[in-house]
């Protein structure tokens, strides 16, 4: 989550002494729906039990997730520490701590704010704001290739990777601002100054090494497509789209949908299902259909809205029983001994990442499981 503006801070404060307290693993339990937290679309919100949380680190401020499957079936649930500089590893099927990677640096395999992180094949990408850059590793050995980005990016937060023939499209967001106000609060760039919101590179790997070219510099500058404060992006190349959460709650928080050329469509949606700040953004495919998955940061609980992945209209909504204050967000799509039909990951409360089964999340939802080619 990038620090609100200061009209929104007040709002903050007053939240902040309903943080929950680090919890243990929770029982799985059977899904409810809750009926107090109906969202303002008036659609309840479901419960559904977390299969895990992994253990809670306060110290490391657990900010975003991806996971990976071994050609052995192993899986790798890797999380940005933006705290310690470093990446947590856990247990994708138990959510055991497994290792850490990396220190605070700028050389290759260290990192200075980790932020955001995608795992594309044996690749995975991590965004270090403070380094202002995009560092590629290799899996398992987590072996470093190379970075981009810093020639360009001010303040990155997150990314998106799309995968093409003989290479890669990495949009990266990067939410600079104007300097700080008195009182220290990062002050909105005018909306002419946001033409570069988002910045699409073309990413190759070849003999070992990771390279990658600025092709575009995203964002519109009109009132309702601009892009005030982002993080969280996702696209769908087989309906061209690209996602941004935006997390302005002083202006809206909402999803607005942009081409994967960079053009702002007009629509922009889930302003009226969000209760509190938009936050990670995700697709979950279901053959040509799917649901667009976002996360409503509450700090009391999370609330993870579903949307169809045509007309974007709100299908559904879940919480978990501990679930709170999510950054990042990870549907996971690999079939395991664990989760048969998936999992969706979640950051809990800047301390740790939990599990949500699948197969649990569509039953509560009365999503199909099985989809059509």
């Amino acid at each position: 989550m990038r620090p609100a503006p200061l009209a929104s801070l007040l709002a903050v404060a007053l939240l902040a002494g309903c943080k929950p307290a680090a919890a243990p693993a929770p029982a799985p339990t059977a899904p409810a729906v809750d009926a107090a937290t109906a969202t303002t679309t008036n659609r309840a919100v479901a419960t559904v039990a977390e299969t895990f949380l992994t253990p809670m680190t306060p110290a490391d401020n657990i900010d975003s997730p991806a996971s990976w499957t071994s050609p052995d079936g192993q899986v790798w649930l890797i999380a940005t520490a933006k705290a310690t500089d470093k990446l947590v590893v856990y247990d994708g099927q138990t959510g055991a701590h497994l290792r850490d990677i990396g220190s605070r640096g700028t050389a290759p395999g260290q990192f200075v704010r980790p932020n955001g992180i995608a795992v594309v094949d044996d690749l995975v990408l991590i965004v270090e704001r403070d380094n202002h850059r995009v560092q590629v590793l290799q899996l398992p050995d987590f072996t470093p290739l190379g970075v981009f980005g810093a020639d360009d990016l001010r303040k990155p937060y997150g990314l998106w990777v799309n995968k093409q023939v003989g290479g890669y499209d990495v949009y990266v967001t990067d939410s600079y601002d104007a300097g700080e106000d008195a009182q220290g609060n990062d002050v909105l760039p005018p909306l002419a100054e946001l033409d570069k919101r988002v910045r699409r590179y073309a990413m190759q790997v070849q003999d070992g090494k990771a390279h990658a070219t600025l092709v575009a510099s995203i964002g519109d500058t009109s009132e309702a497509g601009a892009l005030r404060v982002v993080e969280s992006i996702w696209g769908d190349p087989a309906n061209d789209r690209l996602l941004i959460a935006e997390e302005d709650e002083t202006y809206a928080s909402e999803v607005k949908v942009y081409s994967l050329e960079g053009k702002f469509s007009g629509t922009t949606f889930g302003r009226d299902a969000f209760k509190a700040q938009a936050e990670g953004v995700m697709l979950r495919p279901c053959g040509k259909d799917g649901w667009w998955i976002a996360t409503e940061q509450g700090k009391q609980r999370s609330v993870f809205h579903l949307f169809d992945r045509h007309t974007l209209k709100h299908v559904g909504a879940f919480q978990g029983n501990t679930v709170a204050n999510t950054d990042g967000i990870w549907m996971s799509m690999a079939a395991s001994p664990r989760f048969p039909h998936g999992a969706l990951y979640a950051v809990h409360d800047d301390q740790g990442v939990v599990a949500f089964d699948w197969a649990s999340v569509a039953k509560q939802l009365s999503l199909p499981l099985e989809c059509e080619k």
